[in-house]
This record gives C-alpha cells, sequence and structure tokens, in this order.
C-alpha cells in the first residue's frame, strides 16, 4: 500500500480542531495525520499534544498563511500521497480509500478530490463542490457552485469526472509531483493557491479528477470570511497572477484588459451595495500586479521550467469552459453549472 499522509495545517484554530479532528481521526485508517501549525497564538499545539499524542506536529514559528506554511510543512512529511486537508473539515469513513485506489489505478492522475458540502450536509460548499472548473476569462466555479450560487446535493454530479482544478479544502496529491511542480505559490498568502497548482499540473498533461463517492463537510470561510476585503483584494489579485503565470501571452494580451473591465464592473457592484472597502481592495489587487510585474514574469518563468519537467504530454484542458460564466450567470440566468454546460 502507498503511504498516505493527511495534513492540517491550522492557526488558531483550536475549536476547529475540537470539532473536526475526531472524524479525521476516526475515518483516516491506514493513513499518517500531521497537525501544521502555522505559529498560532491561542493552545492548538497544547490541545492536540493533551488529546491527540499519536497525531504527528510540525510547529511553524510564524504564520506563513496558508501557501507557504504548507510548503514549509510539507518538507517536513515524507508519503506517497498528501492530503491537504482544512482543520474546518468533517471527514466521512472510508472517505480516503477509493481516491487512492483511483490515483494508484492511472499513473497520469496528479491531483484529486471528494465531493465537498458545506456542513449542513445538503448543499455544495463553495470550496470545490464535486469539482473546480475554470471558464475562458480565468474564473473558477465549481459543479454545484456557481459564483455564489450553491445547489442543493440531489447526486446530479456524483459521477467521477475530470475538472481543472481540485480544492485546498480537501485536495489529495501525489507528494513527489506536489515538490517538483514548485508546490503552492507562497507569494499568495491564501485563495487560488490550488488553481495555480494544479493548472500546472494540467499544463504538463497531467489528469485532476473528481470522486464524488468520497464525502466531506466544509464549514468554509476559516481563513478570511467573504465580508472581509482582505479576501476580496486576494481573490482578485491571485487570480490575475494565476493568469500571467499560466496563459499564453498572446491570451494574456486581450485577457487581461478584458478582466480590467470586468472587475471595474465588479467594482460598480460593490459601489451600489456600499462595499467601499471592497473596492479599495479591487483597485490594490490590478496596482499590486502592474508594480510586481518583474516578480510575476520571474514566477511565470520559474512555472515553466518545473512543467517542463514534469511533462507527460500536451497541455490538459478538460475541466475548461469556453464561455463567459459572469455572462451567463448575469444576462442568461444560467446559475446552475448543469444549466451552464
Amino acid at each position: 500500500m502507498p503511504t498516505v499522509a493527511v495534513v492540517i495545517l491550522n492557526y488558531n484554530g483550536k475549536h476547529h480542531l475540537e470539532r473536526f479532528l475526531p472524524s479525521v481521526v476516526q475515518s483516516s485508517e491506514n493513513a499518517d495525520i500531521w497537525i501544521a501549525d502555522n505559529g498560532s497564538t491561542d493552545d492548538s499545539i497544547l490541545f492536540v499534544k493533551n488529546n491527540y499524542p499519536e497525531i504527528n506536529r510540525i510547529e511553524l514559528p510564524e504564520n506563513y498563511g496558508f501557501a507557504a506554511g504548507y510548503n514549509q510543512a510539507l518538507k517536513q512529511v515524507s508519503a506517497d500521497y498528501y492530503i491537504l486537508l482544512n482543520s474546518d473539515v468533517e471527514t466521512t469513513a472510508d472517505w480516503i480509500k477509493p481516491i487512492i485506489q483511483y490515483m494508484e489505478a492511472d499513473k497520469s492522475i496528479a491531483a484529486a478530490q471528494p465531493k465537498i458540502l458545506n456542513i449542513n450536509k445538503s448543499t455544495f460548499d463553495h470550496a470545490g463542490g464535486a469539482g473546480g472548473w475554470i471558464d475562458k476569462l480565468g474564473y473558477p466555479f465549481c459543479r454545484g457552485r456557481i459564483l455564489d450560487n450553491r445547489e442543493k446535493d440531489a447526486g446530479q454530479y456524483d459521477e467521477v469526472q475530470e475538472i481543472f482544478w481540485a480544492s485546498g479544502a480537501a485536495m489529495f496529491i501525489r507528494a513527489e509531483l506536489y515538490h517538483k511542480a514548485g508546490g503552492l505559490d507562497g507569494n499568495f498568502f491564501a485563495h487560488m493557491e490550488e488553481i495555480d497548482l494544479c493548472w500546472r499540473l494540467k499544463r504538463a498533461g497531467y489528469k485532476v479528477m473528481a470522486y464524488p463517492e468520497s464525502v466531506v463537510y466544509h464549514i468554509g470561510g476559516g481563513t478570511l470570511n467573504t465580508q472581509n476585503p482582505r479576501k476580496t483584494y486576494l481573490n482578485f489579485r491571485n487570480s490575475l497572477i494565476t493568469l500571467a503565470k499560466n496563459e499564453p501571452v498572446s491570451r494574456l494580451l486581450w485577457l487581461i484588459p478584458t478582466r480590467l473591465v470586468l472587475d471595474g464592473i465588479a467594482g460598480v457592484r460593490f459601489l451600489t451595495q456600499g462595499k467601499f472597502l471592497h473596492i479599495w481592495a479591487i483597485i490594490k489587487s490590478h496596482f499590486h500586479c502592474y508594480f510586481h510585474i518583474g516578480s510575476i514574469l520571474k514566477r511565470r518563468k520559474q512555472a515553466k521550467q518545473a512543467v517542463q519537467e514534469i511533462r507527460i504530454g500536451e497541455a490538459n484542458q478538460k475541466g475548461r469552459f469556453d464561455g463567459s460564466i459572469i455572462w451567463n450567470y448575469f444576462a442568461r440566468k444560467k446559475k446552475t453549472f448543469g444549466e451552464l454546460l
């Protein structure tokens, strides 16, 4: 059997560990569980030491954020497969074995995710749903979630499907490929980093899959809630950087100006809602990209080199929607994944 490490990155999340760690311990047989603490100031580590002494612990000296935190922690974890699991996720019986079996049977599968439902256990979760897709303008969406519309789970997306990106809330990934592909982009801090990583894997010809027979439940918003302008800033900034790192130059020439216009429209929408700090967050995200173009181009070059080193075939475009979810959602009123395709 391959070795599997469930790695939970924690920052001041004792309340999540108290609530959800029991399910992870109970349902993760034949896997090593690791708590990677991101410089917490609460007594998370003391709680784990006292209540789960058998769990492996990594104590990072500061809060590196989601992306760099995982990069730092996974340097210390030896396994064939990593499962990146949020601390606010409840797992279910036998959630690991089916996905590992699928990945063992097909070595071209680099990453995968289970079906991720909201903690209410009836609607798809925002962070992943039944598998992540992306549209032609670079906007991510999921089977079961388009923009902020989350569908009820009625088994409509229970078939195995190749997707574009696997959610960082519960991502299965080959450890060797994680490192060779460059890991998560530590500069992102949080948000979009799993899409950037999966995009590199897809560019190298690998598959990313969703296996809905495995189910987990996620609270969401554990890093930043949707009302926080910092979340808006990171989402808009990291989305632009992800495009700049992964799209061909010929597409970027028209894509970046188009996104500038659409992000401006998003700003107008925030204006009508009185969310002025969110407007400023969008403006800051764009200026960050303009002022750091040199750094972004360097990371683009590094990503290209990593893709070349792990390449097994032509770029894999499965999970890309050749249209705009913005247009379909607002103009055509198509608000579910089934309607969209």
